[in-house]
């Protein structure tokens, strides 16, 4: 959904994005990837809101690459 811009579930054009956050004490919608907040990695939802189907990207190819390190 990210690329085409439409739902693979349902055809759906009315996609919602709702970014990435980092937050105290690990509130948000991340990945850690250091010993700090200020190292987490933000994942971004892509929400159908036609049928609720909802997807989660990392957006930046260097933060993939930090999750990639620390897990792999």
């Amino acid at each position: 959904m990210r690329n085409s811009k439409k739902c693979s579930k349902c055809g759906s054009v009315d996609i919602i994005h709702v970014p990435g956050t980092v937050g105290g004490f690990g509130a948000g919608n991340n990945i850690a990837v250091g010993r700090t907040v200020f190292s987490s990695v933000k994942v971004s939802r892509y929400l159908c809101a036609s049928c609720g189907f909802l997807e989660e990207w990392i957006d930046s190819p260097s933060d993939m690459e930090q999750v990639k390190q620390k897990y792999k």
